[in-house]
């Protein structure tokens, strides 16, 4: 590949809103495993928000993305590849950015909605206990005795 078509594909990458109509990726491979991107992408995006058990891997997920993004941009900018080797590491780049993009905008469940939750279930576990140990909605405290 010449040097002035590396760099119009570099500058492909590099370009403001590059993944503007890309897809993401089916599968690819990270670090030699196959990994079904698009179904894991989808998967966690239909939630509104990543549970805690998910942050982990969604965490670990977009660190070897973008671990993979850099050593195919680095091919792409340094070794002796061809044309079509080169269009090929430009539209992988652009799927991972994509992706990429996609798990960035998902919003971890926040700090203040567990402890709101967490809040809530220890009221009524506490409601239900007091109602429980003072007889309250029992029927054989109510109306005898007359």
């Amino acid at each position: 590949m010449k040097e002035y078509e590396r760099k119009g594909l570099l500058e492909r990458v590099d370009r403001e809103g590059a993944t503007i109509g890309s897809r993401i990726p089916e599968e690819i491979t990270v670090q030699g495993e196959p990994v079904p991107l698009r179904e894991f992408v989808f998967e966690i995006k239909r939630r509104e928000t990543i549970p805690p058990g998910e942050r982990e891997r969604v965490e670990r997920a977009k660190r070897n993305l973008r671990r993979e993004r850099l050593a195919r941009y680095e091919r792409l900018e340094e070794a002796d590849i061809s044309r079509e080797e080169g269009e090929a590491l430009v539209e992988s780049i652009v799927g991972i950015d994509r992706a990429l993009e996609a798990l960035t905008q998902l919003r971890p469940r926040s700090i203040e909605a567990e402890i709101e939750a967490q809040t809530m279930a220890d009221r009524k576990r506490w409601m239900s206990f007091l109602k429980q140990a003072l007889g309250s909605g029992d029927d054989t405290t109510t109306g005898r005795g007359r």
